[in-house]
Formats: structure tokens, sequence, C-alpha cells
């Protein structure tokens, strides 16, 4: 509450003394066209935010108000008209774009009626691995699994560091204790595809998923897709399985970038030219990839770009339900006007180099010593062995082995 205070009252100051025009022209962040990112699209937030991640959650309600706001001072056009004027030497600075990313099934639901009904261009960056099945993206299934496994431990009064340990974090005693979303976060930006695979068997084998979660995080269907582009939203690749490019080898990075585009390609039978990278990570191995498969641009959500390959490292700005919120709970054009100019933008940007190999990957300031290696080994390529994985089960929860949830 109090950092919502602060955040308004620096907002409506800011606004007020049009220091946020002055901020606007002087950030490095606001030298180029503003491109909105979102990712799932609800009705009801109570009912949503009960499984999801809170920050990748919007209603239709404050979509509607942001992309008012937006119309009111910038240009929409689509991606395609968007890189041609980028091409042609433009700043782009009065342009602006949607984008959503992972491919929910929401947004076809409502973030494109909405769009269609107002005739704003966008775009969408599909997981192809995830069309048209029941999978959940590594994001969406570690934290529902985390959360599930948190109330689990605490319904029976039982401590929750055994399972910090037993997914590679510790709980110092100085440092603030996890929850389900620090602890995604952790894992996430810290781990391979391989290791997470591993974590996710691990909590999925002391609280499985019932069907009705899973259908909560439906992915779009190609039919879906299909009228999406018939209706004017773009389709764009974002990976094969959504894995973080910069914790990868490069094969696997090649196999990501260039056999999603092939897939969408396939299906949908159009070219596809536009590319975001996961949780809008890269680094230079990652931007030779995208290059590598013929991708037109690339979006990402840190603030510096690659010199050599501008037009693959366009930033966007990633907006949910909370970021405008004032400390009534209402939409705030101050607010607003502040993330636009780049105000509450971190200096940082990228936590990952942009030179880094994979090999090289930290997310110290995320994660830190907390961070422990896992069984075997860290990075590791390959699942943790089945022995050492129901060890650590049995050291994790001890008392389960009679017990379901």
């Amino acid at each position: 509450m109090l950092r919502r205070l602060v955040k308004t009252g620096t907002a409506c100051a800011l606004s007020w003394s049009r220091a946020t025009s002055l901020f606007e022209a002087w950030s490095p962040h606001r030298r180029g066209p503003l491109v909105l990112g979102y990712h799932r699209v609800v009705e009801d937030l109570r009912v949503a935010s009960g499984l999801s991640i809170l920050p990748m959650l919007i209603t239709t309600g404050t979509l509607e108000r942001q992309l008012d706001w937006v119309a009111r001072r910038f240009q929409f056009v689509p991606l395609d008209e968007l890189a041609d004027r980028l091409e042609k030497g433009e700043s782009g600075e009065s342009l602006a774009a949607v984008t959503f990313d992972d491919g929910y099934r929401d947004v076809y639901e409502y973030a494109f009626p909405l769009l269609r009904r107002k005739g704003i261009p966008s775009a969408v960056f599909v997981v192809t691995d995830f069309a048209g099945t029941k999978r959940l993206p590594l994001h969406d299934h570690l934290y529902v699994l985390l959360s599930a496994n948190f109330v689990h431990a605490q319904k029976r009064d039982k401590p929750i560091a055994p399972l910090i340990e037993s997914i590679g974090l510790s709980q110092e005693p100085t440092r603030t204790p996890w929850t389900p979303f620090s602890a995604t976060r952790a894992l996430l930006r810290t781990r391979s595809s391989a290791e997470l695979t591993y974590i996710i068997a691990l909590l999925e084998s002391e609280v499985p998923l019932t069907n009705g979660v899973r259908r909560s995080f439906q992915s779009l269907t190609w039919p879906m897709m299909k009228e999406l582009q018939q209706g004017g939203m773009m389709i764009g690749s974002h990976t094969r399985s959504h894995i973080l490019l910069t914790n990868e080898s490069p094969a696997r990075v090649d196999e990501e970038v260039t056999g999603s585009r092939r897939i969408l390609e396939e299906r949908l039978r159009t070219p596809i030219r536009h590319f975001a990278y996961p949780d809008g990570m890269f680094n230079a191995p990652a931007v030779r990839a995208v290059a590598r498969a013929g991708y037109r641009c690339a979006f990402t959500s840190c603030t510096h770009r690659d010199e050599s390959h501008p037009l693959l490292t366009i930033p966007r700005l990633l907006l949910w339900e909370g970021s405008c919120r004032d400390s009534f709970s209402s939409f705030s054009p101050a607010i607003m006007a502040c993330h636009v100019a780049g105000v509450f933008r971190r200096k940082a940007g990228c936590r990952v180099s942009l030179h880094a190999e994979p090999a090289e990957r930290a997310d110290a300031a995320q994660a830190g010593a907390a961070v422990r290696r896992m069984p075997g080994g860290s990075p590791i390529e390959h699942a943790v062995p089945a022995p050492l994985n129901a060890a650590r089960r049995r050291a994790a929860f001890p008392d389960q082995s009679k017990e379901r949830p």
C-alpha cells in the first residue's frame, strides 16, 4: 500500500509539473516506438489470479483504458509497417504497436474482440509446441505446482524449508522467505529447461494438477490462429517450448527459434517475420540465432540493444492489471504517462550480459547465493537420475509416502 501511495504521488507530481515530458525527451527508453506487451487477458481478475502469476494478467476493462490512453498520443501500426519505417531510418517515436506473448486462448476470447472493435492492429507470439494442447508453459506449470505444494505443506503444519531445498534453493536465515512467485522467478532465471522439467516432475509427484487447472491455461488452437490472422492480428514466433534462450545450448536455441518459425509457416501458410524472446531476455548468441532464422524484427523487455542487430532487440513496455493503478485501485493516466516515459524502468535492464555465453549465465541479482546446485551439478543438460529423484522426494516429504493430497 505504501509503495502504491509513493508511486501515485510521484506520478501526479511529475504530471502536474509537466516533468514527465522532459523525462521522456531525455530518457533513452523512449528513443523509438512504443511497443506494448501483454500476456493473459481475463474478465474476472479474482478468479484468474487464484491460479495465474498476477503480473501476467490484465482485465479487458483495464486493457481498454490503457489502449485508449495510448491512442490519443500515438499512431497504432501493424508490426510490418513498424519494421518498414524503422528500416527507412525513421525513429518511430510517434508509433505504437500492441503485442501478446505465449498464445493463450483468452487472447482470442477477450482481447481480439476488443481490438477488432477499436480497429487496433496487433500481434500474438505463439509457443508452437503448446498450440492446441493442454500443456502448460514452464513458468505457469512451475508456479501452479509451487503454489499447491506450499499450501499442501502449510495445511499439514510442515516446514517449507525441505521443499525449498529439494528444488535447489536454500532458505538463508537473513533472506526474505520464499514465496511461490519469488521461487518461480529465481528458478526460471537460473535453470535450464532440463532442470526445470526435473523440478516440475518432483513437485507434481506430490500434488498432481487437475484437468480443471490445466484448462485454465489453454493455448490457441490452429483454427483460432487462422481466424485471428483473417481478422488482422499478426502471428509471430515465441519459440517452440518457451525456454529461456540465455540458459540453453546453441543447438537447442537454434532449434527453438528456427523450428517454431518453420512450424508456424507450415500450419498457417504465411510468412512469419517477427519473434519475441521468452521472458524478454536475450544475449549475443540468442540474437545471432534469431538473425540466422531469418526474422525481420524481434522484441524484448530489456532496455539495452544489440547495436549489430537493432531491429532484433526492440524494447517493449510490459503492462498488466496493476501497472497503472493508483492508491485507490483506479486507472491513473499520470502513472501510465510515467511508464511510457520510462520513469519506472530499471536502469539495469536485462540481468543477462549481452555478451555472455549460455554456460556463463547467472542471475545474482535475483537469486544470488540462495540458489544451490541441483543433484549432479549445475548447469546440467539432462534430467537427474531417477534414484536421486526418489531420494530427494523422500528427504523433502518424509511423511507423505502414505498420504496423497
